[in-house]
């Protein structure tokens, strides 16, 4: 009888911890629709809102390592100065997983259609729950 009390408790133990990576991952993709339809307003600073808003924040791109949110934003402000140059966004999430209680990896692709021609790459995302809240601390995008 120990054994079977033993049993439920570990499987309670585990499905909880199993509902709660979901929640995690299930945060963390509601965040990028969120970003996905700001960027669609031309809404640059809400888009930023998934990423974490500090000098440690790592953006790496075609153009070398950007460190920091503020010039993060001033890079994608200059070279989409408009909601023509910006189009319209669509990420298509490859892999969602969990590496420890607070990192997470996101790998996906994202797509650009403008009038002036489609842009498209894929995107590697490190994510880190810092003060309850899930953000971005690096964004490897090509």
């Amino acid at each position: 009888m120990k054994n079977l009390f033993f049993f439920i408790a570990l499987l309670l133990t585990h499905f909880t911890f199993a509902q709660k990576v979901d929640k995690d991952i299930d945060i963390i993709k509601e965040t990028l629709s969120r970003q996905e339809n700001a960027w669609n307003r031309g809404d640059l600073d809400k888009f930023m809102n998934g990423y974490w808003e500090s000098d440690d924040l790592l953006f790496i791109g075609k153009s070398g390592v950007t460190n920091g949110w503020q010039a993060t934003l001033d890079n994608y402000k200059k070279s989409y100065p408009n909601t023509e140059a910006m189009g319209k966004l669509k990420f298509n999430l490859i892999k969602v997983e969990k590496l420890s209680k607070n990192v997470a990896l996101v790998i996906g692709k994202w797509h650009l259609s403008r009038n002036k021609g489609d842009l498209q790459g894929h995107f590697s995302l490190t994510w880190k729950k810092i003060n309850g809240t899930w953000v971005i601390i690096a964004d490897h995008s090509s």
